[in-house]
This record gives structure tokens, sequence and C-alpha cells, in this order.
């Protein structure tokens, strides 16, 4: 079968901007509901946002989750006001799959990003089920160095394999595959699921093979599994097995308490479903030490890196008006507070 890697990345991005519904706003954050402090006995000017992260200090706990990568202009652009506006801001960035460079090599230059942002957090990512089609330590190796990458995400979509007419579905032994990357690696790995969360067993499995790094990536925001099924409907060979399984999975908020008394252990990442300041204070209170958004960034990054900074300041702003309000001068209080949540 013919390698449509590049075209498959500005066909998801089309999706996206042709169909709304691809973010299915779970709203699962809306039923953590947290204590205002009518008193807060703080000034709004002294609360400190900022966090460490991969051994780097962050302005505030912001990660821009992988959206893309490969050859087009198009795809350049989005990843270098990415880039630009996350150095500006001191924020982490993730790029989308690198699988794409290592059958399209012009891809590569889309992910050359540390020019951009030469001391922020940036994160290179490839697919976990590809050390299952003959990727190892060496292209593991070659997507970080190419960003000069803080860290590997190896992402799991099994839903998005299974949907998707050229997926990938062999899972089969992964975990093994896994401690080998992990093993062979001068950076940190980190596993990451792309919308449908994870389960206690799957950070046993993670913990098992060495990885300390945990993006739940829950349902209730971008569904891929709607986004594949718009793919293969445009090319004739659809069936609704996209849309049955658009709303499978585990939500942010159920997955970030699954996996709460990991937080000794492992480092969450909390993404999937996430809009606003608010979420990601109220992901932090649940545990998770930085928080992922993309869909609210992939617009802007189209546009101009100012339009990027805009966006991050306002999660900023939401962030700290939150930490406000609940009467919180600092990251390490508002970690895993649960008393901050109206039981």
């Amino acid at each position: 079968m013919t390698d449509r890697t590049n075209d498959r990345k500005i066909e998801h991005i089309q999706v996206i901007q042709n169909d709304q519904l691809t973010d299915r706003q779970g709203h699962y954050f809306d039923a953590v509901k947290l204590v205002h402090r009518a008193l807060p006995e703080i000034s709004l000017s002294e609360i400190d946002t900022s966090c460490e992260f991969l051994g780097k200090k962050l302005s505030f706990p912001l990660l821009i989750s992988s959206m893309t990568g490969g050859d087009h202009q198009l795809i350049r652009r989005i990843n270098k006001h990415l880039a630009e506006a996350a150095e500006q801001c001191q924020v982490a960035l993730a790029v989308g799959s690198q699988r794409v460079m290592f059958s399209h090599p012009q891809a590569a230059e889309s992910f050359r990003l540390r020019q951009f942002a030469p001391t922020t957090v940036l994160l290179a990512n490839l697919g976990a089920v590809q050390l299952n089609k003959g990727f190892g330590i060496e292209e593991a190796r070659a997507a970080v160095d190419i960003l000069d990458a803080d860290g590997l995400y190896l992402h799991l979509n099994p839903l998005q394999e299974a949907v998707q007419l050229e997926g990938d579905t062999d899972f089969s032994n992964l975990s093994a595959k896994i401690a080998q990357i992990v093993t062979g690696l001068s950076k940190p790995v980190l596993l990451k699921e792309v919308g449908s969360g994870f389960s206690r067993q799957d950070i046993e499995n993670g913990l098992s093979a060495g990885v300390r790094y945990y993006d739940v990536a829950g349902k209730g925001g971008t569904s891929w599994s709607r986004i594949e099924h718009h793919r293969n409907q445009n090319r004739g060979r659809g069936n609704d097995l996209g849309l049955c399984f658009q709303d499978w999975g585990i939500d942010t908020v159920t997955s970030l308490r699954l996996l709460n008394n990991y937080t000794d252990r492992a480092t969450l990442i909390s993404s999937g479903g996430l809009r606003n300041g608010i979420d990601m204070v109220k992901s932090v209170i649940l545990g998770a030490s930085i928080c992922g958004l993309a869909a609210p960034f992939l617009t802007p990054a189209m546009e101009s890196t100012a339009a990027v900074v805009n966006e991050i300041e306002r999660l900023r702003r939401e962030f700290t008006t939150a930490m406000f309000l609940l009467g919180m001068k600092d990251i390490k209080s508002l970690f895993n507070n649960q008393s901050l949540i109206l039981k």
C-alpha cells in the first residue's frame, strides 16, 4: 500500500476545519466544582504560576499539544508559529507524529524547531505501534535529534488505527519494545493517548516498562475516530465505524481520578477536552503536573505567532484568576489539593 502519511496531515486539518463536531465538547470538567474564596487573603499580583517540567522552568503549566508535521507550506508555517509563541511565552510544545519524515524526508524541515524555540521544552513524537512495524531506537533518536527535543512522546492510538482504512493495528507486546526505547534513549519517554484516556492497567504496564510520564488525553475534545470517518468517506471507502466510536473511551477527569494514586511514581499530563484556564486549574488539583491543549491553537497558528501568543495569554489570565479566587499563591499549593473540590 502506498504510504499516504504526508497527505493525511493536510486531510486531518481540513476535516477539523470543516466539521465542528470533531471537537466533541464533552464538558467533563464542568462537573468538578471548586471552593470559591470570597476572602482569598492574597493579592492577585503575588500569584506565582511558574512550574518545572523536564528540568526546565515554564511560566505556567501549559503544553501546546501535538498537532501536525509534514512536507507542506501550511504545516511548516503552523509549526513555526507555535514554536515561536511557545518560546516567547515559555510554555512547552509537542510536535505531531514524526513518522512522516521517515517516508517523506522533505517533511523533516517542519520539525526543525529548536531554531525558533532555543530554550523552552520541546517534545518529539512517534506512534508506539510503529515499534511493531520496524521502528526502533534509531528512529527514536532521529526524532529527538531533529528537534533537539527534551523528551519523546510515544503516542498510543488503537482506536484511530482501527478506524483508519490504512491503519496499523498490531499493538501486541508493545510494552517490551517501549522498555527498549526507554533504556536506549538518553531523553525521557512519555506515553500519550490521543483522545480515549488511560486506565490503571495502562499505567501499570507503562511503569513496568520504565515510563514515568503519562499524557492521559481522555475523550471530550478532538475525536480522531470521527476525523478518520470523514477521511474514509472522502475516499469512497467508508463505513460508520468511526462515528460509532467517536465518543469511545475514558474522559480526562475520570482518567486523572483513576490515576491519582500514582502521582508519587508518575508525572501526569492532562489533555483531552480542556478549553480554558479553569479546566487547567482543575487538572492540577486532580493531580496533573502540566496541561495540554491543541484545538484552540490550530486556527491562530495558521495566522501568526502573535495570534498564538494571544491565545496563550488568554489561558494564562484565566489560570491566574482561578488561582486567585481559590486563594492559592503557587502551583505547589494547588497540586493535588483535593480540599479545593466541593464535595
